[in-house]
């Protein structure tokens, strides 16, 4: 005995739905569990990666495919990956409450684990544990935001616990090895933008080891190409400048 199954019917597995209104229609997407929070990240580049099918649906569960004239009147276009591109962007992930509990959870860690990684107490140098990040964040009653990458909202947190504690992004410690002729006048430029000078030698050339702020490298990375037309050299000798030593503050 043949079963029929319409045309107009996909059936699909273990899938998470992306759903979307527009035009007075609903429509959605199926996609890989766990997948939808890594695209919209920027961690998951690959569509077919996140996509179980390019098809537009109107009810995944039902497996009931869109027609045709609905999604092309409410898109204005008949490109099926761009329009699953718009839902994957601005629709909404149907997940249950507990799958979206657990989801929050981990990204809460995530959020802790990467202030953990990027800063240190600025009196001692001497980094947080991953646990005290997570007692802090949950004493400024910190909300996870699930359509934010954690690494954006790692920087809030940052900022918001600089207010209850002694907080602060570890330094980058550099190496700038630059010509006698534009030394004095670079350095005077670059002053602002450096938390600590530790050494300066001018024989030669002007070479410098210093402590800046993470967030100032590209501003100080493209002065020294620029001012120098190349010819100015930035070594980065260490990413975070931390005690060295396991203590860390619980």
């Amino acid at each position: 005995m043949s079963i029929f199954t319409p045309t107009n019917q996909i059936r699909l597995t273990n899938v998470a739905v992306v759903r979307m209104k527009k035009g007075g229609k609903r429509f959605e997407i199926a996609c890989y569990k766990n997948k939808v929070m890594n695209w919209r990240a920027g961690v998951e580049k690959d569509l077919d990666e996140v996509l179980q099918t390019h098809s537009v649906f109107v009810n995944v569960s039902k497996g009931q495919v869109a027609k045709k004239e609905d999604f092309v009147k409410a898109f204005g276009t008949d490109d099926l990956t761009e329009i699953c591109k718009q839902i994957l962007a601005k629709g909404e992930l149907q997940v249950s409450d507990k799958e979206r509990h657990t989801q929050l959870e981990l990204m809460f860690r995530d959020i802790a684990t990467i202030v953990a990684e990027k800063c240190v107490n600025p009196e001692t140098k001497r980094p947080y544990t991953v646990n005290l990040i997570e007692r802090a964040m949950k004493d400024i009653h910190y909300s996870v935001k699930a359509n934010q990458s954690t690494k954006q909202q790692a920087l809030e947190v940052i900022r918001q616990l600089k207010e209850s504690m002694q907080i602060q992004r570890a330094h980058m410690r550099l190496r700038f090895m630059l010509p006698a002729k534009e030394g004095k006048k670079l350095k005077e430029k670059l002053k602002p933008l450096i938390k600590v000078i530790e050494s300066e030698d001018f024989d030669e050339q002007l070479e410098m080891v210093c402590l800046i702020d993470p967030g100032c490298f590209r501003e100080v990375d493209e002065l020294i190409r620029c001012e120098t037309k190349g010819k100015g050299t930035l070594e980065v000798l260490s990413l975070k400048d931390v005690e060295e030593g396991e203590e860390k503050f619980e």
